[in-house]
């Protein structure tokens, strides 16, 4: 691997890690983002763009509104950025949640320039329990 390869890795990773902060807290540390970036998010019967950080920011908490946890995640670093997929839990209005989300996320002069996000869709904790009695997963 080149060193400018390996730079290139090491950025994407570190973004990435940035990038599950902003996950967990909501808010957007200085850099994670270019001006212009450009959101395409995908759920399942329905899709949302936004483009900006501050549109970013808004798309996200318009979906989480709270703090959450990432128990799990995979980073694979891409020749335009890195590939993260993440499972996500959160507590809102006396409800627990969960979901799985991929993100990928093309990346310019150290900043998320454009992110692509594929979410499961948000489980509520009946819809947990209801996977949990019904499906063994083989992995976690």
């Amino acid at each position: 691997m080149s060193t400018v390869q390996a730079t290139a890795e090491t950025t994407a990773h570190e973004l990435a890690d940035t990038f599950i902060t902003f996950l967990e807290t909501g808010a957007a540390p200085r850099g994670l983002f270019t001006p212009d970036t450009f959101i395409d998010f995908t759920m399942p019967q329905w899709r949302l763009q936004a483009q900006g950080i501050e549109e970013a920011v808004a798309l996200r908490l318009a979906g989480h509104p709270g703090p959450s946890r990432v128990p799990r995640s995979r980073f694979d670093a891409t020749t335009t950025g890195f590939v993260l997929e993440v499972e996500e839990q959160w507590e809102q209005d006396g409800e627990s949640w969960y979901c799985r989300e991929l993100f990928r996320a093309d990346v310019s002069d150290g900043s998320i320039s454009q992110l692509s996000v594929y979410c499961t869709g948000d489980w509520d904790r009946a819809r947990v329990a209801e996977h949990g009695r019904t499906v063994r997963l083989l992995r976690p």
